[in-house]
């Protein structure tokens, strides 16, 4: 082997002073000499590698060389943010992610008929009933996101004072009509009202709301004051965000996912889940007003 500028012996498949195969080698003494006695093993090896690069190009072009892809099904309280982390395992791994809103019934449906998919993301509780009746795999039961419960007007109408627990109880009191869901904020608003007392005395104002943020009926002018997850509140257009329940009233709804049973790239799956409990993935949570729960 001969070193940068010496005259040793010539070697048809050498390495270099530099540690670089001699073909590639930046010593130019070294490279004229290989040359000079191994040139035919030279193209050989180049050709085959130009030969086999053309061939990933045209794998590529065709489409055969793929990515895996999932699907993760979710309800419209945690939607907003599994898109959100969504991208960003897209971004980070290379793999494609399809997010499906459901409606809760029709979520529970598909699940329990085990319609393909690869992950459901639910409230907690519900991801347990599933474990135990063997439509998620156990053990992999991931918390990930929460969110605090908010309260909307109607665009350009006034404000109430929500600021502390008396003044969100007279704002309750002095409304016309109330409207949130009967999902998990919809329980939290409920025992709030009779937390305060004035349960029996908003029951006739007040209204549920099923299968549509309960924001868009009030930018519809359909109830004056609506409680919903503010992750949930904040998207909807001719609605206002007033802010959260004060504190001593507001409580999180909790999210978790797992993989379905049925799940036909478990191992991407939990790669997905891994990554929304992560610390990289708190950024992403938080950008659709909601905050991360392990």
């Amino acid at each position: 082997m001969a070193a940068c500028g010496g005259r040793g012996r010539p070697a048809t498949r050498a390495s270099s002073a530099c540690g670089l195969p001699a073909w590639g080698s930046r010593c130019p003494d070294l490279a004229v000499k290989v040359g000079y006695k191994g040139q035919g093993d030279v193209m050989k090896t180049w050709s085959m590698a130009v030969v086999g690069l053309v061939g990933m190009l045209s794998l590529l072009a065709q489409g055969q060389v793929q990515t895996a892809q999932i699907t993760v099904l979710a309800g419209m309280g945690v939607v907003s943010g599994v898109r959100d982390l969504a991208f960003g395992f897209e971004q980070m791994t290379g793999n494609k992610v399809i997010v499906r809103f459901e409606q809760t019934p029709d979520l529970n449906q598909k699940i329990n008929s085990g319609a393909p998919a690869d992950i459901a993301a639910l409230q907690p509780q519900q991801v347990d009933v599933f474990i135990k009746d063997g439509k998620m795999v156990a053990g992999t039961r991931t918390n990930f996101a929460q969110a605090g419960v908010g309260v909307a007007v109607k665009t350009g109408a006034r404000r109430p004072d929500i600021s502390t627990v008396e003044a969100f109880k007279a704002a309750m009191l002095n409304a016309k009509s109330i409207g949130y869901s009967r999902g998990g904020s919809g329980i939290i608003s409920a025992n709030v009202m009779e937390k305060l007392g004035i349960a029996d005395q908003l029951k006739a104002r007040t209204k549920f709301i099923d299968g549509i943020p309960v924001a868009e009926v009030v930018a519809k002018g359909e109830v004056e004051i609506g409680l919903q997850q503010i992750n949930v509140i904040i998207p909807v257009k001719g609605a206002d965000y007033v802010g959260p329940l004060p504190t001593g009233l507001q409580e999180t709804v909790k999210f978790a996912a797992a993989v379905l049973t049925v799940s036909k790239q478990p191992e991407v799956a939990r790669a997905f889940l891994r990554f929304i409990a992560s610390a990289k993935a708190a950024p992403l949570i938080r950008k659709s007003a909601m905050e991360p729960w392990h």
